[in-house]
């Protein structure tokens, strides 16, 4: 066996061509050749949209090859071809579905038979495409071909003559069939012959499924398997890249990107700028539309200032976003068997809760999707009477909450806490573990454009989190979209791997962050994002420049639990105004008269004419959940710019 390492994405590129080859009209090489041989009809299984959701179901999942998470476990379940396998050409359509299926399992496929000439002239003009494919060859009939593996591809048999001896039978002895039973009284448009649908009948078949190894790596999880896969990491990416990009070209948007064969070539496209997103978008217009059957969930974006973005998920897209969440909540501490109060935002189409509750139910765990309606009594009735042992939800609703019911069962106890949607200081984070002997504190940052990006294990603390590179791989660039050095900080862009309607590449997606190589305790070993913060918390003053985290930092001794930051300006005077949330009391001008102290740009001083009073700073302080929320969301304002009206 090669120790190359093919993916179907690639093949289904290949076929995605000769099918747009083949609807050109009758001029093209590959339509002739069929033509010649007398088998057009066989130009019908190349079908490549139909090919994609029998091979997703085969693989239960494109976006995993060459692993199968598996739900129940957190172990999965490793794909690889038998080798060589042997196809005796029989049928000419039971030759074709072998060499597909022989090829999309990634095996060396050898076609013997009398028609050498044409299948290595069909095999010659589908590798024109330019992606990478398995190798194939042809050899005579009764030759021996030592190692390899046969393969008795079915006939197709259906209930009533269709006429059509290249693809269709009525049956041979000694070789298996697939029954296609006709019923005459059936659903309109059901009868006849089908060929676009054969190849996801096949994947659906036991046949195909023989044509790989399936090796169950128990104890092994899905970012165990990618971690160890570092030999081929580069070689997976590009194929995820390269299927994607083509996936992207089928929107107006996208359609003069350029082709990329390589994980490095990524670098040569376009930086996709949060206007061109919303000028691009729905419902702005539809230039980021596929023009696929609609299928799947919309979600909204939870921004606080402008018009909402819709952001589609197709039915592929949607799966591909649970498969790859049902690892990372096993990552996040959740156990088979838990109980789990789910408090994300739901409604007006956000997706917190929609997107959870799908992912969750996938799960062995029993949830319970109260959403930001969650109150102290729902919290301490669920403890009770449910034995819940673990709650989701953003730090600006559980903290508020999980204080009251503190407040009033001081035996409270929650085992595991997981958030997302805003940093937890480190405060809270030290209140769960002493007052309600919480043992597992774990973050995932997520967006509704593109989902997870990256998670915590027990392992990792602040801001660190294990990054989702097969989902949503992250660069780290500068304001011109230039890489920055490994470590150093810069903006975030996102490119979303496995999510083809309204495709994501290269997103500047508004957040902060550094990346680095780390060792983690918990035995996945990689790159690490350092989550800095919105990339718009830069605090302009006086011509100078704060950032949102460092004042929320300087203020975690306060137990500062949320921060708001609001610049005005009056009459050409700058006013900066911190709003803090806090479980304790605090003294707003101590804590003005300590970040004077801390940051100079806050102080009185300043580079202008020593008469001009340019500047005013003031504090407030507010008690937990004293300070508004975004309604559909639940996130706080961290930074308001009323210069900008």
């Amino acid at each position: 066996m090669s120790a190359t390492r093919w993916y179907p994405t690639d093949l289904l590129l290949t076929v995605e061509h000769a099918e747009r080859v083949l609807a050109e009209g009758p001029d093209s090489e590959l339509a002739r050749l069929l033509a010649g041989a007398g088998l057009s009809s066989l130009g019908g299984l190349f079908a490549s949209a139909e090919f994609a959701e029998g091979l997703d179901e085969l693989f239960d999942g494109l976006g995993q090859y060459p692993w199968q998470p598996l739900v129940d476990t957190d172990d999965v379940v490793e794909f690889s071809p038998l080798g060589t396998v042997v196809l005796d050409d029989r049928r000419p359509g039971n030759t074709l579905r072998g060499l597909l299926l022989g090829w999309a399992t990634g095996n060396e496929v050898v076609v013997r038979g009398d028609r050498q000439e044409f299948w290595a002239a069909l095999t010659g003009l589908l590798r024109e495409s330019g992606f990478p494919l398995p190798p194939s060859r042809t050899v005579a009939p009764g030759t021996d071909v030592p190692g390899a593996h046969p393969v008795l591809v079915p006939d197709l048999l259906p209930s009533e003559d269709w006429a059509d001896e290249a693809l269709y039978v009525a049956g041979t002895e000694g070789v298996p069939v697939l029954r296609i039973r006709v019923d005459a009284a059936g659903r309109a448009g059901t009868g006849g012959p089908f060929a676009a649908e054969v190849l996801r009948l096949d994947c659906r078949s036991g046949w195909a499924g023989a044509l790989q190894h399936r090796t169950y790596l128990r104890g092994t999880r899905l970012s165990d398997a990618r971690g160890a896969d570092t030999a081929q990491e580069d070689g997976r990416i590009a194929a995820r890249l390269r299927y994607l990009v083509e996936r992207a070209r089928r929107t107006p948007y996208y359609r003069d990107l350029p082709r990329i064969e390589k994980r490095a070539d990524l670098q040569r496209l376009p930086v996709l700028e949060k206007s061109a997103l919303e000028q691009h978008s729905l419902p702005a217009a539809r230039g980021l539309c596929s023009g696929d059957r609609p299928s799947g969930e919309v979600l909204r974006s939870g921004a606080t200032t402008g018009p909402p973005r819709y952001i589609v998920y197709s039915r592929t897209d949607w799966d591909n976003m649970v498969r790859e969440a049902v690892p990372l909540f096993y990552a996040l501490g959740v156990r088979p068997g838990d109980r789990l109060i789910n408090s994300l935002f739901g409604g007006g189409l956000y997706g917190g809760l929609i997107t959870s509750s799908s992912e969750l139910s996938r799960m062995p765990v029993e949830a319970y999707s109260t959403a930001q309606m969650i109150t102290a009594d729902d919290v301490l009735m669920l403890t009770r009477s449910f034995s819940a042992n673990v709650i989701l939800g953003q730090p600006a609703l559980l903290l508020p909450v999980l204080r009251d019911a503190k407040a009033r069962e001081p035996g409270l106890r929650i085992e595991k806490v997981l958030y997302g949607g805003t940093p937890m200081t480190e405060s809270d984070k030290r209140w769960l573990r002493e007052e309600l002997g919480t043992e597992v504190v774990s973050s995932v940052l997520a967006a509704n454009d593109g989902a997870q990006l990256g998670y915590q294990c027990g392992d990792l603390a602040g801001t660190l989190h294990h990054l989702c590179d097969d989902y949503n791989l992250i660069e780290v660039v500068d304001a011109q979209g230039r890489p920055v050095p490994e470590g150093e900080p810069g903006e975030l862009l996102v490119t979303s791997m496995q999510k083809f309607e309204g495709p994501l590449i290269r997103y500047r997606i508004g957040d902060l962050g550094r990346i680095f190589p780390h060792a983690c305790g918990c035995g996945v070993s990689g790159r690490v994002l350092e989550y800095l913060g919105r990339s718009d918390g830069q605090i302009k003053v006086k011509g100078r420049t704060v950032l949102y985290g460092e004042i929320m930092a300087e203020l975690a001794r306060f137990e500062v639990s949320q921060l708001q930051v609001e610049i005005d300006s009056l009459g050409g005077r700058e006013r900066v105004t911190v709003r803090t949330e806090s479980p304790g009391t605090l003294d707003p001008d101590e804590l003005r008269d300590h970040l004077k102290g801390r940051f100079e740009v806050l102080g009185d001083h300043h580079s202008f004419d020593e008469s001009l009073d340019v500047f005013e700073f003031a504090v407030e302080c507010h008690p937990e959940g004293g300070l508004p929320r975004n309604a559909v969301s639940g996130k706080i304002k961290t930074v308001i710019d009323r210069r900008l009206r």
